[in-house]
């Protein structure tokens, strides 16, 4: 029982790790370099991964398939995990690195890391789930996420600064019309889906190449604050997350998608945010690295765990 749960575990997150390693790897060899890093996640972030959940949604029944404890549990979740950080920070002598802490500490990369996990752990299978999630989940944190910058900077936005960050947002705009389409029960012409499933498939391994690729190690220098973001991220959360979802009722796959998307380290995406709105992106770009690093391992035992257990 022990090595099974172990074998599963390993079988999910090791693929995922090993591409990450490569990307650190070709970087040093200098066969992929920052500006491939960077122009590989706009891509990612502006074609393939909204190609990749307009497909997963827009082709599922909504009306009969849609999570709606899963959803419920998560968004609970987020909203306490954004709300019990934010009361942490405000001890944060520097009030210029609280706004960086608290996102670092909350906001998951669900959207490379998660789907890859999700994948791997349950199969192709999951993806109409793992995207629903996804779906659901990633305009609320998107808000969080401005918002406590902005609180933290001691400017809070207006209701149109949010609303034109929503709205500009590529990953919102396919979620939107692939909801649509899926309620109204259209049926997209073939070469529609195939173009967009090929489009899909460069999403994981491109998205988590430019994750290996991006890490530098000089940002893991000694921080209480920024371990303490990283071990809230990857540890905290995901554990507690379960536990409560857990006796909420979800088991299985559900449980499972869960688990792996508040494990994933903190997201790529919160970097440019902090730079571009204010707050400390050193502490920010050292929690993405030092997230994405450690959460290979955590990610790991989690797994194990869960499968041990006889959760998933």
């Amino acid at each position: 029982m022990i090595l099974d749960s172990l074998f599963f575990a390993v079988d999910v997150t090791l693929p995922i790790s090993l591409i990450i390693v490569l990307g650190v790897v070709l970087k040093r060899l200098r066969w992929i370099n920052d500006e491939f890093a960077e122009v590989g996640s706009r891509l990612v972030f502006n074609v393939t991964l909204p190609a990749l959940l307009f497909v997963n949604i827009a082709t599922t029944d909504l009306t009969s398939h849609f999570p709606f404890l899963l959803i419920v549990v998560a968004g609970a979740i987020m909203l306490g995990s954004f709300a019990v950080m934010h009361g942490i920070a405000m001890a944060i002598p520097t009030q210029f690195s609280r706004g960086a802490f608290v996102q670092g500490a909350c906001r998951s990369n669900m959207a490379i890391i998660g789907l890859a996990l999700s994948a791997n752990a349950f199969g192709e299978q999951v993806l109409p789930l793992a995207s629903m999630y996804l779906a659901a989940l990633v305009i609320p944190v998107n808000i969080l996420s401005i918002l406590t910058l902005y609180y933290h900077q001691s400017d809070v936005p207006s209701a149109k600064k949010i609303a034109m960050s929503v709205v500009k947002n590529p990953l919102a705009i396919a979620i939107f019309i692939a909801i649509v389409i899926a309620l109204l029960a259209v049926e997209l012409p073939k070469f529609v889906i195939d173009t967009g499933n090929y489009v899909a498939r460069m999403t994981l391994p491109l998205a988590l190449l430019c994750v290996g690729a991006s890490i530098r190690w000089h940002e893991f220098r000694a921080s209480g604050l920024l371990y303490a973001a990283i071990t809230s991220k990857i540890i905290l959360l995901p554990l507690l997350a379960s536990i409560i979802a857990y006796y909420c009722g979800l088991r299985g796959e559900e449980l499972g998608v869960l688990y792996v998307m508040t494990a994933a380290p903190t997201a790529a995406a919160a970097y440019p945010m902090v730079r571009a709105i204010g707050g400390d992106y050193h502490l920010t770009a050292a929690i993405i690295a030092g997230s994405t690093l450690f959460s290979m391992f955590t990610s790991t035992l989690g797994l194990f765990a869960l499968h041990y257990l006889g959760w998933v």
